[in-house]
């Protein structure tokens, strides 16, 4: 009775975490975009929280895994410097297109956004050190330990990687789940709780956020 009340209160929780958002008109028109063409965006409370930690860094470069239509992008934009950069890595052509939609919708000037087309495996590699304030990945969670490696590398003392989904969908908590994926996204979160330099949390929203503070 207790454990079906607790389950029940945290999903009337999430459920006004997620209503309490209230998106304008571009992200409107940016998640219509996925809708079209099948993706998953972040929900509207993943993309707030991803505003507010992209503020509270003062971020004035950030570099995304996974554009899809510029749900993420035009959140993460929204909490970033005026003058800020959005890096964002996607292999989709039809995604890129799609997200210069969304940002021109938004009157985002085409300097802050650089969008670029390869797999995260390729380009990633090509990124500056410590040169990011934020690393939002939201790529295939296979990779996901890659990611991770990439992701500290990059981020400047004091940034944030913030993982969309870590949780597989909660599947890592159970130790029956020996898949691949479950298994990748496994090993990365243990990966950020064994770094002495990262100070992760794990925000139950989505599929699960974790994000990490790198030491200054």
């Amino acid at each position: 009775m207790t454990d079906a009340r607790t389950g029940a209160d945290a999903a009337a929780l999430i459920d006004y975490a997620e209503s309490a958002i209230v998106e304008d008109d571009a992200l409107t028109a940016a998640r219509a975009r996925a809708d079209e063409l099948g993706t998953e965006p972040v929900s509207p409370a993943v993309g707030a929280l991803l505003a507010l930690l992209a503020r509270s860094c003062d971020a004035h470069a950030v570099a995304e895994i996974g554009t899809g239509t510029g749900v993420s992008g035009l959140w993460l934009l929204n909490g970033m410097s005026a003058d800020g950069v959005l890096t964002t890595i996607d292999p989709e052509p039809e995604h890129h297109r799609a997200a210069r939609a969304s940002f021109t919708g938004a009157d985002i000037p085409p300097g802050r956004t650089r969008l670029i087309n390869g797999t995260p495996r390729e380009v990633l590699p090509r990124l500056s050190d410590g040169s990011y304030d934020l690393v939002f990945i939201d790529g295939p969670l296979i990779d996901l330990p890659t990611f991770v490696d990439e992701a500290v590398r990059m981020l400047r003392p004091g940034g944030v990687v913030v993982i969309h989904n870590a949780t597989a969908s909660g599947a890592v908590g159970d130790p029956a789940r020996t898949d691949p994926v479950t298994t990748a996204a496994r090993t990365a979160a243990l990966r950020i709780a064994d770094d002495d330099q990262l100070l992760p949390v794990v925000v139950p929203l989505g599929g699960g956020v974790l994000a990490a503070a790198k030491a200054r």
